[in-house]
Order: C-alpha cells, then structure tokens, then sequence
C-alpha cells in the first residue's frame, strides 16, 4: 500500500483516540440515556426504531460497563470503519488521492464527528450505509461473477433499517440507478436484483411483526416526523431553517463546495457511470428532504447517508479542477481549516465562553449533554431526604421522555418500582408518542397478589393500582408554575418543593423545578 495510505489511518488512529477520550468524559445526551433505557429493556423492535441500537449498547455495556464510554464504545469505532470504507470506495472507483482526501474530508465536518462519539441510531445506520454503498459498487464492478455481493448488499440495507427506517431508501437509490442506466436496465430480467430483494425482506420481519402487535406505531411516528399528515402550504421558512442547520453541522465552505461538485456533475452523469452511481446514492435522499423541509423544519441528519457518496464526488471533482485550476490548492485547505475549527468549537464550545463571548446556553445545542451528573445527585439527595421527612418512599415522574431518561441514567440508585419499570416516569397519557407509553406504567392496573389489599386499591377498572394514594415527585426543566393538567388532576394536591438553578461559566445552564404531588388516584378512562 501507498504512504497516503498510512497516513490516512494515523490520521484516523489519532482522530479516534480523541473521540474515545471525549466520549469517556463528557455526559451523556439525553437520547442516548434514552436509548441506553431501551437496552435494558430488550424488544425486537422499539417505538420510533429499529432494535439494533438498543442491542449494540446491550453488548457494549456488558462488555465494557455501564459507563458513558461503555455505552458509547462502538461510535468511534464506527465512525473509524465508515472511513475505511470511504476510503476503498473512493479508491476503487477513481483513484487514492480520492478515496484520500474523501475520508479526511468527512472527518472534519462536525456532524460526523459528533456522531462518532455520541452513541445513537446514525453511528449505525451511516457504517451500514456506506458498507451497502461499496458493496453494490463491488455488484456492479464484478458484473458477470459478482452475484454474492448483490446478497451482501440486501443484507446490510436489511441491517441498515434495523438501525434507521431512511436506510431503506439506499435500496429506492438502487432501483433509481438500475431504471434510469441503460446498460443497467437489464438487471430487471436478471436474477441478481431478486437476490438482493430477497435478502433484504427477512430483516423486514420483525419491524412487521413488532407494529402489527402495536398498532402500526411506527408508521405513525414517521408520518409525524416527517410532517407527512399536515397540510401542504409550501413554506419556504423551514427550508430556510434546514438549510441554515446543514451550513452549521457540514460548515459552511465544505458544504458549499459539495453543492458545486452536486450541481456540476449533473451533466456528466449519463456518459459516466462512476459519476451516476454516486448521484443516484446522494440525489434521491436530499430532493426527499428538501420537499418535507417546504411542510416543516425535518432533522438535518436525515441527511447524513446522502454524503457518503457526495464526499467522494466532491473529492473526485475539485481534485480534477486542480489540475488546471491552481487556486483550489488554496480554497481546498482553507475549506478544511474552517471545518476543521467548527468541529472543535461542536465538541467544546465551552472555548468561545473561554475567550469572552457570553454565548448563551439555551442558544447552545451541546448544552443539552451538560450538568445532568451534578442534579441527579442534588435530586437524589432531595429524595432521600424528602422521603425520610414524609415516612414513605416516592416515585419520580419527568416532565418528557428525554428528562427521564438522562436522570434515569445519572440517580445514584435506579430504584425502579418492580421489574420492566423505568426508575422515572413520565405523565399518564392515553397517546402512545414514545417507548416509555409501552413499558410499565404508574397509571397501570394489575392483578391483585396475596399481599394486596385490594379493597383500597381496586377502582372502576378491572385490577389494582400499586400506586393509589402515594406520593410523587414531578422533576421538569421546562418553565413551569405548576405540574401540567394531567399530573394536577391525578393528584389530590401538589406543592413546589424544590428549584435548582444549575450555572456554568456565570451563565444559567438550566433551571429544574421539583413539585411534590400527593395521594395519586387513578384518572378514569
């Protein structure tokens, strides 16, 4: 191998010894404390996703612990193999310098970087993207010989949307490709793309199975978050807005030069095949997202797969406009620097408080990762001393899902209620809108065992409520005067007991507010 080769991967070793040692000593998000809950409470599938998140922080935490490098522990190794494989892909399509240069390239851009340190759904499903990517090039390349690679793909996007549902448009990408290439065309009377549908179908299996038991969940989740059930009135605002996002998480310059690289290639595109190829993985996904931003502002990591395949089409193209125009040599590294700078400010950017800019925390998105450690423990000691002064324990209830995740993770002692039970709950709802709605809840009702005394817990419903007439706490980080409607009428009075008003650097981080509600009754159905 080639010396840009090593470099590359001491360049990849020393980037991900640093993701290992940010991952290791930051908080964890409250989605991936959320995820985290998920592993321990193992399913075949979840509410919003697939089951392999939940399954690789299963495996790594029992490995490694239940830390937050424990849990996050196959994110930076993840974001290592995703580079390799630019790299090759890169390499087999057009030369080393392209595959060189792409996966140094991806690896200065803050999004990717973020997401190889946080352990979420897009760690997963950007490997298994770019391993399906190469596969099928590999598909393609060994046209007459290469049918088990046609298998190997329908596998990896079947593993890809057990990660994240978008990971199903890498197979709509395929269609797309082998419809509008002539030579590829044939494929449809052939064989091998069957093969690749059917390996693909299986991992349909248990997405299908597990909705069928749940009301077809899923779909519902997604038409909401794609904002699929509103009403089309075109509003070129949150289109604004999801551009605006993609300049932050991509910077500014390098998603720029993609853009030209994106628009330039366009005209090559039917007397190029390597060209088509990479369009046909980068275009669909970003039309998707630009039609569903023109309804409402959508997650700018829904991107994310789209620039695998346009890194290494950007690389291929500003390399060769290189050759003969020499100012790129300068633009390029520039480019690089520039990115390079917002990713360090992304992991820290506690550096700009540093050198004087008071930039506010409710502006900062990694804020949301900060200073739950500290009110877990300052909640924990409340409780404890709470429950010594009423002579009875509580239960925790948090304003949403995320909150009690990430104070389910940091409370010193779990304490769950009884087996399957979350150590916080959120407020009783007949919407089902996230995991917590399916596992056990405090407005339950249960058979009554020898030890009940059923005749003080049995209400109109069948069954008994362990939970009648004790006493909760209801922890919120929003701006709340008083518990919200549900938690008020299923109590039979509540009072603020406590507020912590959490700062870092003399700025206010977050404000947390504890109310006692006292003697919960069931609300009727």
């Amino acid at each position: 191998m080639k010396g840009r080769f090593w470099l590359l991967l001491v360049f990849l070793i020393v980037v991900g010894v640093f993701r290992f040692v940010i991952a290791a000593n930051s908080e964890l998000s409250p989605e991936e404390a959320y995820y985290y809950e998920w592993s321990h409470h193992p399913d075949i599938c979840y509410y919003s996703k697939g089951p392999l998140v939940a399954w690789s922080i299963l495996g790594s935490t029992a490995l490694f612990g239940s830390s937050e490098l424990g849990v996050r522990m196959l994110s930076p190794l993840l974001g290592f193999g995703t580079s390799l494989l630019i790299y090759l892909l890169g390499r087999r399509l057009y030369r080393e310098r392209v595959g060189f240069w792409a996966a140094v390239a991806i690896n200065l851009v803050p999004i990717f970087n973020v997401g190889s340190i946080v352990m979420t759904i897009d760690p997963l499903s950007i490997f298994l993207w770019t391993a399906g990517l190469s596969s099928f090039w590999l598909a393609l390349e060994e046209y007459n010989e290469g049918w088990i690679w046609w298998v190997v793909t329908g596998v990896l996007i079947g593993l890809g949307v057990l990660a994240k549902y978008t990971n199903a448009f890498e197979l709509v990408s395929i269609l797309i490709l082998l419809v509008f290439s002539a030579r590829l065309r044939r494929e449809f009377i052939r064989p091998r793309i069957y093969l690749l549908l059917a390996a693909f179908l299986p991992f349909l299996i248990l997405p299908i199975w597990w909705n069928q038991q749940h009301d077809w969940l899923a779909l519902e989740h997604l038409s909401l978050s794609g904002g699929l059930s509103r009403d089309w009135d075109f509003s070129f605002i949150p289109l604004l807005q999801g551009l605006g996002a993609l300049f932050l998480l991509y910077s500014p310059f390098l998603l720029a030069s993609a853009f030209v690289a994106l628009f330039a290639s366009i005209p090559k595109a039917r007397r190029n095949s390597k060209v088509n190829f990479l369009l046909a993985f980068t275009w669909p996904l970003l039309l998707a997202y630009v039609i569903l931003s023109f309804k409402q502002r959508s997650d700018p990591s829904w991107t994310a797969p789209a620039f695998i395949s346009l890194a290494i089409l950007t690389a291929a193209w500003w390399l060769n406009l290189a050759r003969t125009q020499r100012w790129v040599l300068v633009a390029g590294p520039i480019a690089c620097g520039v990115s390079a700078l917002f990713t360090f400010v992304a992991l820290n950017a506690d550096l700009l408080r540093q050198v004087g800019w008071s930039w506010s925390y409710q502006l900062d998105p990694s804020a949301r990762a900060r200073g739950w450690r500290s009110i877990a423990v300052e909640l924990n000691d409340f409780r404890n001393q709470f429950e010594r002064k009423l002579g009875e324990e509580v239960f925790l209830i948090a304003n949403r899902y995320q909150t009690a995740a990430v104070l389910g993770y940091y409370l010193p002692a779990r304490q769950p209620e009884g087996p399957g039970h979350p150590p916080v709950y959120i407020p009783e709802s007949q919407d089902i809108e996230n995991q917590y709605a399916l596992w056990p809840r405090y407005d339950e009702f249960s058979d009554p065992d020898d030890t009940t005394n059923a005749s003080s817990l049995f209400t109109e419903q069948v069954g008994v409520n362990r939970f009648v007439n004790r006493t909760a706490l209801y922890i919120t980080d929003r701006d709340e005067n008083e518990p919200p409607s549900n938690i008020r009428n299923a109590f039979t009075r509540w009072e603020l007991v406590a507020q912590y008003d959490e700062q870092r650097r003399q700025l206010p981080l977050r404000q947390i507010k504890v109310f006692a509600c006292y003697q919960y009754q069931t609300l009727p159905l």
